[in-house]
């Protein structure tokens, strides 16, 4: 259990370090804060973090505590207009649905908190979610909202229409949506949702929707099984393009 468990935080931490939520510094938690986020002894976080040692993503200061080294490049692409994967699938004649399985308020992780500019004290509506196409799974969805704002979401209304649909028709406008996307593997969770097997390859997406003033209003991370969903970018040359760096992207999802 012990060998299974360190393997899992490992891949939870590198998963982390790809999303970028170690910041620029690139400190990480403390081994205690770490033991208490993951309910293990500290043998077992220490484990975890030499397994990231050896892979060149982390390094240990003395006195400092455990620093990220090998965080994953974060190129800034000109998106045109956000889409969500729900489009696609219509466009596609197929039938989007959505199970939720978790719905709560309680206080939140403290990337969260950092990323919608939370104070750690400020609960959140939390919500996690299995959405299938035609029954076949798609993708395991976590959201986050400001208290504030999530209750006027019910449990009712983030199933259908779901908690961004259902800001929106509550008047709270998305005036822009920050993606960071990178790659990870189904946890024995996922699997069980999505109906797969752990290990397989995953499409993780983070959005941070912000209003017309730029404050975070909330935040989502999608777990897609990679074989059913792609996200593609076409380039668009102009007067100053080059070979190499076309100066525009547009983002389409299937």
């Amino acid at each position: 259990m012990t060998s299974a468990r360190f393997a899992e935080i490992a891949h939870d931490v590198r998963e982390r370090i790809a999303l970028g939520e170690f910041g620029l510094t690139g400190a990480m938690e403390s081994e205690s804060e770490l033991c208490s986020r993951y309910a293990v002894s500290r043998p077992t976080v220490r484990r975890a973090l030499e397994q990231l040692r050896v892979e060149g993503l982390v390094e240990s200061r003395h006195g400092a505590g455990w620093f990220v080294i090998g965080a994953a490049f974060h190129q800034r692409l000109a998106l045109g207009t956000f889409r969500h994967a729900s489009s696609a699938v219509s466009e596609a004649g197929r039938h989007l649905s959505r199970r939720v399985v978790e719905f709560r308020f309680g206080s939140a992780p403290p990337p969260v908190s950092s990323l919608l500019h939370l104070e750690p004290s400020v609960d959140v509506l939390h919500a996690r979610s299995v959405r299938t196409v035609d029954g076949e799974g798609l993708d395991v969805v976590r959201e986050w909202v400001p208290a504030q704002l999530g209750r006027e979401v019910s449990l009712a209304d983030a199933t259908d229409p779901g908690i961004w649909a259902s800001l929106a028709r509550a008047g709270q406008r998305i005036a822009s949506v920050h993606q960071t996307i990178t790659a990870g593997l189904a946890s024995a969770l996922d699997a069980d949702l999505l109906q797969t097997s752990a290990g397989v390859p995953l499409l993780l997406v983070r959005r941070v929707a912000r209003d017309p003033h730029g404050i975070p209003i909330a935040l989502s991370d999608h777990r897609y099984l990679a074989h059913r969903f792609a996200l593609e970018v076409e380039f668009n040359s102009g007067p100053a393009a080059t070979a190499s760096e076309p100066p525009g992207l547009r983002a389409v999802a299937p």
